[in-house]
């Protein structure tokens, strides 16, 4: 079956919000989406008759099986097309989200099959956000953020939680991406910032807020 790029927006969002609580209300949707609540309700309505969506009244909303195969679905073709968009036409990793945004909405089966090929079945995305594989498996990954790890501990770069624009740029700044190296050297109980060794370069200090968005794996 086919949705619409709307459908399939409210779809993937519903996904992303039950990922923080089992139940999603209108509300939450709404802000996330940049809508309003009324045009939510109309949109549930059409996705519950679809048989994407359970509804618990007065509670809040959840995805089907049915729903939740095509999130994920979604979610596959959005993160092979930002590993493509990276690794081989060379886009920073803070620019490709808007754009596999546009491209996920491509469902031709075939052509994610090839692109998966292509790309040799990668398991994570530029950003270390899991791929589902074409059963809808998504890879478990282990880690913990920045702001959890003991001082003179090194550890390896594996995902970012925050993908916006802004702190992907900072990122770069201090030259910090997946599978880069950092130690922690040192925290500063005043405002729990840290100061961290990036690979080659001189130590630097991250706020707290920046440190819980950055997850590692240990060396």
């Amino acid at each position: 079956m086919n949705f619409s790029i709307t459908e399939e927006n409210y779809i993937k969002n519903i996904y992303h919000l039950q990922q923080q609580s089992e139940l999603v209300n209108t509300n939450s949707l709404a802000f996330e989406l940049q809508t309003k609540p009324a045009s939510v309700t109309d949109m549930l309505k059409k996705l519950q008759i679809k048989n994407l969506l359970d509804y618990e009244k007065y509670k809040g909303f959840r995805l089907t099986n049915k729903g939740n195969k095509v999130a994920i679905n979604i979610v596959r073709r959005h993160r092979l097309w930002e590993f493509f968009l990276v690794t081989k036409l060379g886009f920073e990793w803070d620019k490709v989200h808007s754009i596999a945004e546009e491209l996920e909405h491509v469902s031709n089966q075939e052509l994610i099959q090839k692109l998966d090929r292509f790309l040799n079945h990668p398991q994570i995305d530029p950003h270390g956000d899991p791929i589902p594989d074409g059963n809808g498996k998504i890879p478990i990954i282990h880690q913990l953020s920045i702001a959890d790890v003991v001082e003179n501990k090194k550890v390896i770069v594996s995902s970012v939680a925050n993908q916006s624009s802004a702190i992907l740029e900072l990122l770069n700044h201090y030259h910090i991406n997946i599978g880069t190296e950092i130690k922690i050297n040192q925290r500063f109980s005043f405002d729990r910032s840290i100061e961290i060794k990036v690979g080659k370069y001189a130590p630097c200090i991250i706020s707290e807020l920046v440190a819980k968005n950055i997850f590692v794996h240990h060396e």
